[in-house]
């Protein structure tokens, strides 16, 4: 058993998926080097490493997840941002060996404030959230021009396709059949009778403003885990692009409420209401929302985590192949979405709304 744990899908360590990373392996990658911090982010094996006196950050992928043409496609956009004077991670080096893709980075500016806390975890202040929603929208300005497609089919994206569609059912068939480990590992769940009875009513009221949402490369994983901060509680670097995609900037917006503010791995559901209003107050004095992403985001908010849901259940069936985070996915997906039907998602939805300056239907 390794003395390092990782996150799991629930609030207990657990045994990583993959091996850690050891001083022979990165030395190999990237020269004499030794491991100084592992991550406990399970869904790969990633450390920040010390060479010649420089700390460098390596991430460890198995090709099955991330091949380099894969990893070409983050990377593009990392340098588009750091072209446009964003702070995010530099890109130093991608290469393959064997069955592992590895990627290196430098470490950022900053602290890593949040370096241990889980997924769904919130913020330590209401001020930390303001910071957050004015950095994600100079994200967003600084991601305009960047006019790549879609990332090709691989698991763990957090993509806008199925959603974004005029039929949703077709577009979520053609998602499912272009993942077979996907279609494998939903064939143990009602999932054509739940996006009738769950999905596809919520998409209902988000369909009328769906045109008018331009489309715009996004970072998809808005957690306070991903971000460095300075001495006076800005943020100071951006980390981890591995789920970015071509989205919208309302899709991002709402992940980052539905990554913080939403605690789901308490009993209860508790919800940061002070949060949700700092995260979006602060991104709007940066980039005011335009009408249609306003009245869309409490539309789109008990959505914006089904295809990332979807890919992670693909990701457990047939890369992990662990049927209990199969199924804990398939909850995640569903699950949260009916929350928002309850009296409590309804007052989170009207939270969001009244911050973005609109009303829900």
């Amino acid at each position: 058993m390794s003395s390092h744990q990782a996150h799991g899908m629930g609030t207990d360590p657990v045994e990583p998926d993959w091996a850690p990373l050891t001083d022979a392996e990165v030395t190999a990658v990237v020269g004499p080097a030794r491991v100084v911090w592992r991550s406990p982010r399970p869904l790969s094996a990633a450390a920040v490493v010390e060479r010649d006196g420089r700390r460098l950050f390596v991430k460890r992928h198995h090709a099955t997840v991330r091949t380099l043409a894969g990893l070409a496609e983050e990377h593009a956009f990392l340098r588009h941002l750091r072209e446009r004077g964003a702070p995010v991670v530099e890109v130093l080096d991608a290469t393959a060996r064997g069955e592992w893709t590895y990627e290196v980075h430098s470490t950022g500016v900053g602290t890593d404030l949040y370096r241990d806390a889980l997924s769904w975890s919130p913020f330590r202040s209401a001020a930390h959230a303001r910071a957050a929603g004015e950095a994600l929208a100079r994200l967003h300005l600084a991601a305009e021009g960047f006019d790549a497609p879609r990332r090709q089919v691989q698991p763990l994206v957090a993509s806008f396709t199925v959603f974004a569609a005029d039929d949703p059912r077709a577009a979520l068939d053609r998602y499912v059949g272009e993942r077979p480990e996907l279609a494998d590992g939903l064939r143990e769940f009602p999932w054509r009778e739940d996006t009738d009875r769950v999905l596809v009513p919520l998409y209902e009221g988000l369909a009328p403003h769906l045109p008018e949402l331009l489309p715009l490369w996004t970072h998809n994983d808005w957690h306070a885990s991903n971000l460095l901060w300075d001495a006076d509680g800005r943020v100071s670097t951006v980390l981890d692009f591995g789920m970015s995609d071509r989205t919208t900037a309302v899709h991002d917006l709402a992940t980052a409420i539905e990554r913080n503010a939403v605690q789901w791995l308490r009993p209860g559901y508790p919800v940061r209401e002070a949060d949700v209003t700092a995260l979006v107050d602060g991104y709007q004095c940066v980039r005011p929302l335009a009408p249609a992403e306003a009245a869309a985001l409490p539309e789109l908010l008990p959505l914006v985590h089904a295809e990332f849901a979807l890919s992670e259940l693909g990701y457990f069936h047939g890369v992990t192949r662990s049927a209990e985070n199969t199924r804990l996915a398939y909850e995640y997906c569903v699950g949260h979405a009916e929350w928002f039907a309850g009296d409590d998602g309804g007052r989170l939805l009207d939270v969001v709304a009244h911050a973005a300056g609109t009303e829900r239907g």
